[in-house]
């Protein structure tokens, strides 16, 4: 019994698997607050497109 207690506690292999969870987490939350509405991302991509239409719809004038 003893020796089976110290092997569980010496096993390392979900260790990975965690990290991993941890790290596409962290990836996620960082991705939802640029991509967000209200993100600094999502305010600059909006106005370079609505700087890229004014100038179309004034080139084809």
């Amino acid at each position: 019994m003893l020796s089976s207690i110290t092997r569980f506690l010496r096993d390392e292999e979900g260790a990975t698997a965690i990290e991993y969870g941890i790290i596409a987490g962290m990836m996620a939350a960082v991705l939802v607050a640029v991509f967000s509405p209200t993100g600094t991302l999502s305010t600059a991509i909006t106005n370079l497109f609505g700087r890229i239409v004014t100038a179309l719809n004034g080139a084809g004038a």
